[in-house]
């Protein structure tokens, strides 16, 4: 389970004391200089754009900045994160994004940036993601998922997105389990949901984001979720763990970078700025019934480490299993 902790700021300080011209420069009251742009490297609609769009309207309420959400949509998040990497670091770009971004170097050959070119300022918040089924099909658990594959290997149909934390952990269910699922990677989970809808496939996996309205309307049914603990949201629907299958805890969450050299003072005052966004009680009221997270607004080394184990995780599952993007 990770563990995020308040950590003391002193190397921000100590940054600070060694670049006094910059920060000069950065705390003299003339930052922001004109609006500050969001960069939102997915379509409008899903979960990302709209947590975008909420913090925005917070911090222009609570600021009187000038902020703009700008959606960059393309290559599962490259085009949006390149944008944002390749942005002078001025403190006038930022970005938040969805957890499939620290993937992007696993998945993609010749990522037109690096890890290093983008600075981590906050995970915003997590949900766990749930594995549902059709209601037509037998499955109570994913318990039974499990049996059913084992007595017809590789008829069992899973629908993922591709490129996705859901796929790695989709693979590594089958391996470390001894099961035969037929994995169907989607391009978006606009299409994953229609065709769990719809009985294309027998079960699928996604953010709890995603699929809450339709468990609540009885169109698909929750058997299973990637939590290290039950959601509140699901109070009845067992963890991975709990039903003795093979796995690590996973999450989807949301995240907020900055270009690289983006002066610490700077990196500091958008953390502060949005942790008080975040926490406001109508946000976190909206984060909650809206996208079932846990609220987390880290520091940005604790954002920084969990990345870290993250890839550390997902980078050697990917490798061992040679897990393609789709």
């Amino acid at each position: 389970m990770v563990t995020f902790k308040r950590r003391s700021l002193l190397a921000g300080a100590a940054a600070a004391l060694s670049a006094p011209t910059v920060v000069r420069a950065q705390t003299a009251g003339d930052w922001p200089k004109g609006p500050i742009k969001i960069v939102v490297p997915f379509p409008p609609g899903g979960s990302t754009d709209p947590v975008a769009r909420i913090i925005q309207t917070k911090l222009i309420e609570n600021t009187g900045w000038q902020v703009v959400v700008d959606n960059k949509p393309g290559g599962a998040s490259v085009v949006g994160a390149n944008v944002a990497a390749k942005s002078a670091p001025d403190g006038q770009t930022w970005m938040v994004t969805f957890d499939s971004h620290i993937l992007n170097p696993a998945f993609t050959p010749n990522l037109p940036y690096k890890d290093s070119d983008l600075a981590n300022v906050m995970l915003i918040g997590r949900t766990p993601q749930t594995i549902a089924a059709h209601p037509d099909r037998p499955y109570k658990t994913f318990a039974d998922v499990v049996a059913d594959a084992k007595a017809r290997p590789g008829k069992v149909s899973f629908g993922v997105l591709g490129g996705s934390q859901a796929l790695v952990l989709a693979n590594l269910i089958k391996k470390e389990n001894g099961i035969d699922l037929n994995l169907i990677p989607y391009k978006g989970g606009g299409p994953l949901v229609q065709d769990l809808l719809s009985g294309v496939t027998d079960i699928g996996i996604s953010s709890l984001t995603s699929f809450s309205p339709h468990i609540r309307a009885n169109k698909i049914r929750a058997i299973a979720v990637t939590g290290d603990k039950r959601t509140p949201a699901l109070p009845d629907t067992p963890t991975l763990a709990e039903l003795g299958v093979k796995s690590f805890p996973s999450y989807s969450w949301w995240g907020v970078y900055a270009p690289a050299g983006v002066p610490r003072p700077l990196i500091d005052r958008m953390n502060a700025e949005i942790k008080k966004a975040v926490q406001s009680p109508d946000v976190t009221q909206k984060f909650i019934e809206q996208f079932n997270m846990e609220i987390l607004t880290t520091s940005p080394e604790d954002f920084a480490a969990y990345q870290k184990s993250e890839q550390d995780r997902w980078f050697k599952v990917i490798s061992d299993n040679n897990i393609k993007g789709d």
